[in-house]
């Protein structure tokens, strides 16, 4: 409705929101602004797109914070879907597009030979969980650090690691240790 009365100028908004505040005095969420946000939503997308999509799993919030920070329709949706799909809050949200995920794990070319050794379905997964490359911006890297320093400093901040690597990884412990193929092996 907005849209279609938008030719009526601003002062329509600033109305309808005093008129749906009046009408509905229980009721929160007409305010200009995020009637505004309405119209934009609705302009972007069409019903059958808001039912298809995860576009309705995920909350007005988050709505608004891909609005102000997303421009692209593709990269819209790959966060609305991953948000669902992995229960983003949404600072969580707006570090991953700040860290620019959608670039780093969609649209980057990553070298593998995932193809080559694993069935196709196993490689496409892999090959998902892939970014390229990984931002450890939270670790103050100096060039003198040993392995040892840099280890510290991801498990010191484990749970900032663990977004950035993404769906599939978990934090077994420090120094877990592993044997493979009789091979005796220490991950982090």
């Amino acid at each position: 409705m907005i849209n279609k009365h938008k030719v009526w100028g601003n002062k329509f908004i600033d109305s309808l929101s005093a008129d749906l505040r009046m009408d509905f005095p229980g009721v929160k969420g007409y305010s200009v602004r995020n009637l505004k946000y309405m119209s934009k939503f609705a302009e972007m997308f069409s019903e059958e797109e808001i039912v298809q999509e995860a576009l309705a799993q995920i909350t007005w919030y988050h709505h608004v914070t891909l609005m102000d920070k997303v421009k692209d329709h593709d990269q819209y949706i790959w966060y609305a879907n991953s948000t669902a799909k992995n229960g983003w809050s949404r600072n969580v949200l707006v570090h991953q597009i700040e860290s620019g995920l959608y670039e780093r794990q969609v649209l980057a070319d990553k070298v593998s030979n995932f193809e080559k050794r694993l069935p196709s379905s196993q490689s496409e997964l892999a090959l998902q969980t892939m970014k390229d490359p990984y931002v450890f911006d939270f670790i103050p890297f100096k060039e003198e650090m040993l392995e040892r320093d840099i280890e510290e400093a991801l498990v010191r901040d484990v749970t900032k690691l663990l977004l950035e690597l993404g769906t599939g990884f978990a934090f077994l412990g420090n120094q877990y240790h592993l044997v493979v193929g009789g091979d005796d092996f220490y991950a982090l």
